[in-house]
């Protein structure tokens, strides 16, 4: 188990969708395109407080935005969205899991993050279930 969750974290998709924020994959760009958050913010037209808040996963930006960000940061639209595409590498230093409690921590993470994915998928299946019965019926 411990060789198995260390392959998977050192392997996996360090900005994919399962690991990764929008905002943290944006931080990363912009910190990967070497800018400040107030410079970037400055360059896009928009507040530093904005910035702030995207990358705190607070809020969201249109799409016209989007394009804007892609583009002055050098990554696709898609990557920024959900980790897919063209983007930024992992960082080079990640530090060596070791310790046994923390190994075992994240495995419960992937656990409880597969369970979720999983709930969230049935959830908008009953919702839509429910939906066309009660559209059935009115």
């Amino acid at each position: 188990m411990q060789e198995e969750v260390v392959q998977n974290v050192e392997t996996e998709e360090w900005y994919g969708g399962d690991v990764a924020t929008f905002g943290d994959r944006l931080a990363a760009a912009r910190d990967a395109a070497g800018l400040k958050p107030a410079e970037f913010a400055k360059r896009l037209g928009v507040k530093k407080s904005t910035i702030v808040d995207w990358e705190e996963d607070l809020s969201e930006p249109r799409a016209n935005r989007l394009q804007m960000m892609a583009g002055l940061l050098n990554v696709s639209v898609g990557w920024l969205l959900t980790g897919d595409g063209d983007g930024v590498d992992a960082p080079d230093e990640v530090a060596p899991l070791e310790d046994q409690a923390l190994i075992d921590l994240l495995g419960d993470l992937r656990d409880i993050r597969t369970r979720i994915k999983s709930d969230l998928d049935r959830l908008a299946r009953v919702e839509k279930a429910l939906r066309k019965r009660v559209a059935e019926n009115v």
